[in-house]
């Protein structure tokens, strides 16, 4: 018989990991979601076999139990398994951004007989739900893997092996570690954009020109800011401890800055930023790191009717999608620069060389 996989959550994470599941796997995936239009969608797309709101007769026929629920739900779920009369025997693991909290409570239900892995996919999409799902969407993205200190070897290489249709560079860690390390280069920094721009909001009351001129550069560096307000304020509730640590970390840095600043230091303000480029540039240039890149392509523009149609065209023809479209600069009798945000490198390398064969005169960053 076909193993089963019970896939609760049917969002754009979920929807993916079901789909490179099934690329390697002959198996029937049995999917559930709060929402029903998930339900139906990832349903007529295939990305699973059967939708069943009978969760406690699918979790007890499961292989793999995948839990693509926000992480306080991912809690209740187990707590949930563990009151059921013969909880799940089958492997069961998650998607969520913060371990601790949840491998704690994996640890203490254990002795129960439930078998829980940690799971965090580090890639995404602009988009979201099923519709948006693809199979390749963690491809040679890092996917931390956080056992309990009880856990086998053979379960972990049992959920890589279900997993191995992600093309993800799989990292086990411990769960204290994952959120101290993606507290530094994913979670906290998104309290520093949205503090950025929180911070020129209060100057936009006052003056008018702030927005105009906030809409180049500070809005490019301010972009994961606009992420969704509910799954950041639960991500930070649930890495406390790491944040508040992080934040009096930048309360220090920022108070170097300061004394550099007041004392006018040349030196010693060249080396404070000569020593932040240096590390910056030296960062792995096509990785995929803790924070969804944006794969961006600058096209220059005359200022001419129908030219972004006839750009947009172009795109269309060759089955580009693109996430989001924007015209930088555009005056008479100059140029302008339309960037154009795409899912993937592969994608805006196609866009690239599609554009420029038309004569179009295209770079990748500016």
């Amino acid at each position: 018989m076909k193993k089963r996989v019970l896939l609760i959550g049917l969002g754009l994470i979920g929807g993916s990991i079901a789909m490179a599941v099934k690329k390697e796997h002959e198996c029937i995936i049995v999917g559930n979601d709060i929402s029903p239009d998930h339900e139906n969608l990832a349903k007529r797309l295939q990305i699973v076999d059967e939708i069943s709101n009978d969760l406690e007769k699918e979790a007890a026929a499961a292989d793999l139990i995948i839990l693509a629920t926000p992480v306080e739900e991912t809690e209740r779920l187990l707590d949930w398994f563990a009151s059921f009369e013969n909880p799940p025997k089958a492997l069961i693991t998650d998607v969520g951004s913060t371990k601790s909290k949840i491998m704690e409570k994996a640890q203490k239900l254990q002795d129960q007989g439930i078998h829980f892995i940690g799971g965090h996919p580090m890639a995404g999409s602009h988009k979201s739900g099923p519709g948006s799902a693809k199979a390749h969407l963690f491809e040679n993205a890092f996917y931390m893997i956080t056992p309990t200190p009880s856990t086998q070897d053979d379960q972990i290489n049992e959920l890589k092996e279900w997993l191995k249709g992600t093309h993800a560079k799989f990292i086990v860690m411990d769960a204290e570690k994952h959120d101290l390390l993606t507290g530094v280069v994913s979670h906290f920094p998104h309290v520093v954009a949205a503090s950025l721009v929180r911070q020129v909001e209060q100057y936009a009351h006052s003056h008018a020109q702030i927005n105009d001129l906030a809409a180049g550069g500070f809005k490019d560096i301010t972009r994961i800011a606009s992420s969704s307000p509910a799954m950041w304020k639960d991500i930070i509730k649930h890495n406390k401890e790491n944040i508040l640590h992080l934040i009096d970390e930048w309360a220090y840095e920022m108070e170097h800055v300061k004394d550099l600043v007041k004392s006018g230091n040349d030196q010693g303000l060249y080396d404070y930023f000569s020593g932040a480029k240096t590390y910056r540039d030296a960062l792995p240039i096509k990785a995929k790191g803790a924070i969804t890149s944006f794969y961006d392509l600058y096209v220059d523009i005359i200022d001419d009717i129908g030219v972004i149609s006839r750009v947009t065209s172009i795109l269309a023809e060759n089955k580009l999608s693109i996430t989001n479209i924007r015209v930088i600069e555009a005056r008479e009798d100059i140029y302008g620069v339309l960037r154009i945000s795409f899912q993937s490198e592969d994608d805006r390398d196609s866009a690239k060389e599609s554009l420029e064969e038309l004569q179009f005169t295209t770079y990748i960053a500016m």
